[in-house]
């Protein structure tokens, strides 16, 4: 287990980002089971060297940890909008479309109040649903906000093999919002938020 977690760490290094699959079939054989590089890489994320997070197209990825060079990594603290600085609903889709292209999605985006899907993003097999949101000016007006996410992002679930997400900006409000949706109703529809910041940071939280 030690040569394993070993090889992980040195191919984590060299290709950051590697899921378990894509890390088994590099070092253990195309198509083995990956349960021992899982074990290794869980191992290796609770000694500070590996980092493991969703990556765009919705997979775990395994990326570097900096145990290696003294220090345990420490998570960043969640980057809320600033109240004076408003963002609105276009300003969020720039921001998630310009972050989007970045990582190799094509994107389309319904701008203004055009209909459709706001942001629909395309990888290889992978699609990507995005409901987008901007910040309103009163807290229940944010309310209604979120909960019209939801629920159109609800109704546009016909491909079961699609990522689904809604994108508010990083407000408390909405923080608070997400975090009261029940677990149970995230895990069995598999809805991630895109809190969005006027500076061009998007975090994804399951």
């Amino acid at each position: 287990m030690a040569t394993l977690r070993r090889r992980v760490l040195e191919l984590v290094a060299s290709e950051p980002g590697l899921t378990d699959r894509e890390v088994t079939d590099r070092i253990v054989g195309q198509g083995a089971p990956r349960q021992g590089v899982n074990q290794a890489a869980r191992q290796l994320e609770s000694g500070g060297q590996l980092v493991r997070r969703r990556r765009p197209d919705g997979r775990i990825g395994n990326y570097p940890g900096d145990a290696s060079r003294g220090t345990a990594p420490e998570p960043a603290p969640p980057c809320q909008q600033q109240s004076g600085d408003f963002l609105s609903e276009d300003d969020a889709k720039r921001i998630l479309e310009s972050w989007l292209k970045v990582a190799g999605w094509q994107v389309d985006v319904a701008w203004g109040h055009q209909r459709g899907i706001d942001i629909e993003a395309r990888r290889q097999e992978f699609r990507w649903v995005i409901e987008v949101k901007g910040q309103g000016s009163r807290p229940e007006m944010r309310v209604n906000y979120f909960l019209g996410a939801v629920g159109e992002l609800l109704q546009r679930m016909d491909d079961p093999h699609a990522q689904y997400s809604i994108a508010p900006p990083d407000l408390a409000q909405f923080r608070r919002l997400w975090s009261r949706l029940p677990a149970v109703a995230k895990e069995r529809t598999r809805i991630s938020a895109l809190f969005v910041t006027g500076a061009g940071r998007v975090e994804e939280v399951q």
